[in-house]
């Protein structure tokens, strides 16, 4: 692993209008399945955007079949730039969750939302949520890792896996079920993914990111709390909304 200037990312994130933006001070690389800005690309901000299980009326039902349009309006009244990374959630943003490990001045923080009345265990007849937008159903599990480690590409491929199995594993401890009722669930039909990494010569440099590396296994520590934390306060949620 090579030395990097890791002394200059930081990130700030606070929440207005229902949404959770992170500042990431600076342009970072990131990989994501996001509605906004999904794939790979650099930028500066990403968002994370609360909006009603089933909006009413037909003329915000238009935003909604355009999600990154949409996204791309609320980074506009918010300040911030269109380029921005940008995700969809029915979850309440005072059930947002957040997390960091640290080691060696190599450091992951990690941002979730979590509902799972959407869950689904993978290679199950697909469930059309009728009425919702894409991405935006009560039961996403919205996931956010930022790093001040550079990772070649295939490391952030790797670190989605990672993140991958370590949701997977915590859904499976908890013996969350499917939308169908049988056991195992493996995640929700709308879940979402962002991994965003320094620059090269920003940050330490990582050309792999699996279970068998350091920052492997700080990802797998760190979405595994932000998991239980949040499967705590939706059970929460849910106990309150059915008293």
């Amino acid at each position: 692993m090579n030395g990097g200037r890791a002394d200059r990312i930081s990130t700030r994130h606070w929440v207005a209008c229902d949404t959770l933006i992170v500042d990431l001070s600076a342009r970072m690389r990131v990989l994501s399945s996001a509605p906004r800005g999904g794939g790979l690309r650099t930028t500066r901000y990403i968002l994370n955007h609360q909006v009603p299980p089933n909006p009413p009326g037909a003329g915000v039902r238009e935003n909604w079949e355009h999600p990154s349009r949409y996204l791309r309006r609320l980074a506009e009244r918010l300040g911030v730039e269109s380029d921005c990374v940008g995700l969809m959630t029915a979850v309440p943003m005072t059930q947002l969750v957040a997390h960091r490990e640290e080691r060696k001045g190599l450091w992951v923080e990690g941002f979730a939302t979590v509902g799972v009345t959407n869950a689904v265990r993978a290679g199950e007849p697909v469930r059309r949520m009728q009425g919702e937008p894409s991405g935006a159903t009560a039961g996403t599990i919205n996931l956010i890792l930022v790093t001040n480690g550079c990772l070649a590409v295939p490391a952030m491929v790797g670190a989605v896996q990672v993140a991958t199995e370590s949701k997977t594993g915590v859904l499976r401890d908890h013996a969350v079920p499917s939308w169908t009722g049988l056991a195992g669930a493996t995640g929700t039909g709308t879940d979402a993914v962002v991994v965003a990494s320094a620059l090269r010569g920003n940050g330490p440099w990582h050309p792999y990111a699996g279970t068998h590396t350091e920052i492997g296994s700080m990802i797998g520590q760190v979405v595994a709390e932000c998991l239980l934390q949040g499967l705590a306060l939706s059970a929460q949620w849910a106990d309150r909304h059915r008293s």
